[in-house]
């Protein structure tokens, strides 16, 4: 990989398995859009980001060295090796034939808090409808930023009420956004002491929160923790494995099971796999 600092722009050229599409349209966050030019935008972290992808050369616009640095190489986990994992679990000819279709895809490391509570939106929901929820709660909590709203903190929303949370047309999610917020707000959901702490232990202490089941707080600890050994399984999925593995992934290969859940969601997607 090969990174240049032009005109503020930042260029990544020769970067083996990143696909800015498969990336940002695969569910893991709800915050990005594709114009007509093939040009992304979005915002993570507080700060607004337009890029585009040309074969392999991927250009960040407007961002200096030290934002792309901070913000952007550690949110697109560009310096992990994608390629050594993908050949790490291709003895499995089923995972080897799933990464060649979703190779492209990487986790993204999102703020902890916007990912759990994008997630909690996102429970029995639609894509475009967990987007326009996140988009109006950014629009009527967050700050307003170049290019438009932040993610509101834990701190605000905790400072709300149920009536409030009726502008975001959430339905029955309002009160476990609420719980969430508060036991963020409060410390008794602790995302530095549950780094600390194995899966197991942080999946439980998720799963405290109002309304969060073990998918959710997977989906918490994989997009908003960099837990690569959280598996998020919802019916989908289950069915998905069952049908290619037999019910369980091998046990080899659990240390990139997140991953690995990307590569077979996308892999059945394209193939309209009958699960």
């Amino acid at each position: 990989m090969n990174i240049k600092y032009i005109n503020n722009n930042v260029i990544l050229t020769d970067i083996k398995n990143f696909n800015i599409a498969q990336t940002l349209d695969c569910g893991q966050a709800f915050r990005w859009s594709k114009d007509d030019n093939d040009i992304w935008q979005g915002i993570a972290f507080g700060q607004f980001l337009k890029l585009k992808q040309t074969d392999d050369c991927i250009t960040f616009f407007n961002t200096d060295e030290m934002t792309f640095n901070r913000i952007w190489r550690p949110y697109f986990d560009i310096d992990r090796d994608y390629t050594d994992i993908i050949k790490n679990i291709s003895h499995n000819d089923t995972l080897k034939t799933a990464a060649s279709y979703g190779y492209g895809i990487r986790i993204l490391r999102q703020d902890p808090w916007e990912a759990l509570c994008s997630f909690i939106i996102s429970q029995n929901n639609n894509i475009p409808r967990i987007k326009g929820i996140v988009e109006r709660l950014c629009v009527n909590f967050g700050n307003e930023i170049k290019g438009g709203y932040s993610f509101p903190t834990a701190q605000k929303i905790s400072n709300l009420s149920l009536d409030d949370l009726q502008v975001l047309r959430s339905g029955f999610r309002a009160k476990y956004i609420l719980d969430a917020a508060k036991k963020v707000a409060s410390g008794e959901i602790d995302f530095a002491k549950l780094n600390k702490k194995s899966t197991d232990e942080t999946r439980n202490q998720l799963m405290t929160i109002y309304g969060v089941g073990a998918k959710v707080a997977d989906c918490a600890m994989l997009y908003g923790m960099g837990r690569l050994d959280a598996f998020p399984k919802d019916v989908w999925i289950r069915r998905a494995l069952d049908v290619l593995f037999g019910g369980e992934l091998p046990e080899s290969t659990s240390q990139y099971a997140g991953i690995i859940q990307q590569y077979i969601f996308f892999y059945a997607r394209e193939t309209k796999l009958n699960i």
